[in-house]
Order: C-alpha cells, then structure tokens, then sequence
C-alpha cells in the first residue's frame, strides 16, 4: 500500500501525463495542454487568472529552457510555488 505522500507524487504524475500525452511531445506540456490542465485541474487558482496576458506570462515563466513547452521538471516549479503560495500552513511563516 502506498503512503499519502507516494499517492500524491503519483496524482502529480499522471495528471501531467493525462495532458501532455494529447499531442506533439508526451514528456512536455504545449501551452494549450497546460492551460487546459490548469483550467480543469485548478479551477479554484484559475478563477483570479482574468485574462490570457497572466497565462501567457505564466508560461514564459515557467518555460525556463525556452523550448515554448512546459516538461515535467518545470511543472513541478509550478506545483511547488502554487502549493507555498496559496496553503495556509505557509501564509503566518514570518510571524
């Protein structure tokens, strides 16, 4: 049986795959994949991104090797800064 955490990694991995495996390159993310993940996955997040500049910015950022795609390493940035951003646990770290 698997640890939360294991089932979680898991989760990460198959919802990257589930998307970037629709067209072109199965290991990376075009921006369309990436904004259809982000629009069903993170409905919540998605629902303050207001217009396609913030989601093109998005994925510039996210895209640090320039390749206009978004691989799994640069996703996992993503995850991790959206995870620290938006937890509570995170939000009184200063105090």
């Amino acid at each position: 049986m698997m640890t939360d955490l294991e089932t979680s990694m898991a989760t990460i991995i198959a919802v990257f795959q589930k998307y970037s495996e629709r067209e072109g390159d199965k290991y990376k993310l075009k921006k369309s994949e990436l904004k259809d993940l982000l629009h069903d996955e993170l409905p919540d997040l998605m629902a303050h991104v207001k217009d396609q500049a913030t989601l093109d910015n998005l994925m510039e950022t996210l895209d640090t090797d320039g390749d206009a795609e978004c691989d799994f390493q640069e996703f996992m940035t993503f995850i991790s800064v959206v995870t620290v951003c938006c937890h509570e646990f995170f939000e009184h770290e200063d105090e």
